[in-house]
């Protein structure tokens, strides 16, 4: 029964999550046998499981900050750029996932995986061209407006305010 629920728990999870659930079980089952049966450990044991412990206290925070990491970079980009610059980016992550697998896991990388990289980035580079094309494009048929008025058309508009002369509309008299 044991294996069973280990190899359905091994088909529907991940390889680290399996990994990280049966460390988990170590201090659960020592707990169990020492509240159920009385059981003592020796001090070396009671270590080791503190070191089991904190072991995967150490990998959930560590995912959890990476997730939430990713999870915040990602509402960055979303604001930050269009849905389909968001999308580049997103494969480009998937690129450099596949590279840091092979350079730290000594992942295989087949010629499939190589082409479709490479295919990748040519595309990300002509996406980015394309974009660059266009933004310069667009600057050359919309002029610059101005931000701010110089001290000359400050003055002549003061000038203009105080030389307007209002017209009181209800009583239909010149004010000014």
């Amino acid at each position: 029964m044991s294996i069973t629920g280990m190899n359905l728990s091994l088909m529907l999870n991940s390889v680290g999550f399996y990994q990280i659930s049966k460390l988990s079980m170590i201090p659960v089952v020592c707990l169990m046998e020492w509240i159920l049966h009385n059981k003592n450990y020796s001090r070396e044991v009671k270590l080791s499981v503190v070191v089991v412990v904190i072991g995967v206290g150490l990998f959930i925070l560590l995912s959890c900050s990476l997730a939430v990491f990713c999870n915040v970079s990602q509402y960055l980009c979303i604001g930050r750029f269009s849905a389909v610059s968001f999308q580049v980016l997103g494969h480009m992550k998937t690129v450099c996932v596949l590279t840091l697998g092979w350079l730290l896991f000594d992942s295989e990388l087949t010629f499939k995986n190589i082409m479709g990289m490479v295919i990748a980035v040519i595309g990300m580079i002509i996406y980015s061209w394309a974009m660059e094309v266009e933004k310069q494009s667009n600057n050359k048929i919309t002029p610059h407006a101005k931000n701010s008025l110089t001290e000359e058309e400050i003055k002549l508009f003061k000038e203009g305010v105080e030389n307007t002369h209002v017209k009181d509309v209800e009583l239909g008299e010149s004010k000014g």
